[in-house]
């Protein structure tokens, strides 16, 4: 489809430009114009060509437009878990909760959850998202369907998932759908052999591909993997060359000075996930030091279960309110680069470079920011008080691949809200049917 948006003010996160009133142009999955009001012919004659049909133009009223932001860590599919399991330390969430419940899980149902997981991602604004979960062949048609973009990662460890299947959906689900692409990953240190660790450092050296992981997310993760090897998770896993092509670490609250080495030697993206780190007490990760170091930050909601919702609004506000809090320092992580977090960096660290920004050539995944909302009045400084102020009721529209999935509090995917309700309800009742009667 042809569209455009006309009468918008414009934030288009490139380095240095200021937020302007103009217009953007898309055209299919891409950005076709980028720029100040002019006349259509000006612009016809900018871009060399003759004449736009347009199927459809949007006045936007004064508005914002801006890139969608990136949910750089999540696990979609835990939608059946959001406040199934609350208020337990982690170690005792995850074993005793969470993996007992997710053994009952047919990737079928997993795919029926992600479809749950995806509404509320478009209401928040958020245009792609980097999930790892059990059932990737059911996630990919699952978001394929919904018309969400999923960049997905291996979650290979000592009870589910096998170097082979990592493989398998590296080698097969990346160039099947341009919506829709997977990295080399693994749960975490501390789920995962050495034996099982090594042969997926071979995997990356083999594709000279980048690794994620969950990273340095409690103490005692750290303090295990000291036991285990006599060094910290990330020095342990560097050593073993699994990060020889970068990647990625999700959490990365307790670090050593030779972690932040190893960040900086092997480029690693820092995905900072402060809504579940502060539910689940996991710490406060050093977000000002990566900063300094230029170690990229990325946000993410980690999944349903231990955050509990996905939204990136509460994750920018936690990220710099709670570095000001470490720091005791109000001046910490300025808003502006808290933006970059939620959508440059989250684009550059899922390997979507033309999602990053708004401009030609770019896809058009963005989002309408609806400024005419108390919260957002008055204008002082509009891009932050989309940090500090800014709510997922403020999101009016949702853009990703050329394609309109929500606008005005209305859903435009391929299924609507009621079924997927229904049939999320009918799963968790299965599962606690299940356990009451002694299945697990």
């Amino acid at each position: 489809m042809n569209i455009r948006f006309f009468n918008a003010r414009i934030l288009t996160m490139e380095e240095g430009r200021k937020i302007f009133s103009g217009e953007v142009w898309v055209s299919g999955d891409r950005i076709l114009y980028v720029g100040e009001g002019r006349s259509n012919d000006d612009i016809f004659q900018e871009l060399k060509i003759p004449v736009i049909i347009w199927d459809r133009e949007i006045d936007c009223n004064g508005n914002l437009l801006m890139p969608g932001f990136k949910d750089a860590h999540t696990h979609s599919g835990m939608t059946l878990l959001r406040s199934f399991a609350d208020d337990l330390p982690l170690d005792q969430w995850l074993n005793q909760q969470i993996f007992p419940v997710e053994a009952l899980l047919t990737g079928d149902e997993i795919g029926e959850l992600t479809k749950l997981a995806v509404l509320e991602y478009l209401t928040s604004g958020i245009t792609a998202v980097f999930d790892m979960y059990l059932t990737p062949d059911t996630i990919f048609e699952a978001f394929d369907s919904m018309g969400m973009r999923g960049v997905q990662v291996g979650g290979v460890n000592n009870f589910s998932q096998s170097v082979e299947a990592l493989e398998d959906w590296y080698v097969r689900l990346n160039n099947k759908s341009p919506l829709q692409s997977f990295k080399l990953g693994f749960h975490a240190e501390y789920t995962c052999s050495k034996e099982l660790l090594l042969k997926i450092a071979e995997l990356s050296h083999k594709y000279q591909a980048p690794v994620y992981t969950h990273l340095c997310e409690t103490k005692a993760e750290v303090e295990g993997c000291r036991d285990r090897y006599g060094m910290t998770p990330a020095a342990f896993l560097d050593s073993i060359g699994m990060f020889d092509y970068g990647g990625g670490g999700y959490h990365l609250v307790h670090v050593s000075e030779e972690d932040i080495e190893v960040l900086k030697k092997r480029k690693l993206y820092a995905i900072s996930n402060p809504g579940s780190n502060t539910k689940l007490a996991s710490g406060t990760a050093p977000i000002s030091r990566y900063l300094k170091e230029g170690i990229p930050v990325a946000l993410g909601t980690d999944g349903p279960a231990s955050n509990n919702c996905l939204d990136m609004f509460r994750e920018m506000f936690l990220v710099t309110g709670l570095a000001k809090l470490k720091e005791e320092d109000a001046a910490a992580v300025d808003a502006m680069e808290v933006l970059k977090m939620a959508t440059v960096n989250g684009a550059h660290a899922m390997g979507l470079p033309d999602a990053d920004v708004l401009a030609r050539g770019k896809l058009a995944d963005m989002i309408l920011i609806d400024l005419d909302q108390p919260n957002m009045r008055p204008f002082n400084n509009i891009a932050k008080n989309i940090v500090y102020s800014g709510s997922k009721i403020n999101v009016k529209l949702t853009m990703i691949g050329g394609k309109i999935l929500y606008e005005n509090g209305v859903f435009q995917t391929a299924e609507g809200p009621a079924a997927i309700y229904e049939r999320a309800e009918e799963i968790i009742k299965d599962k606690k049917q299940k356990i009451s009667k002694n299945v697990l």
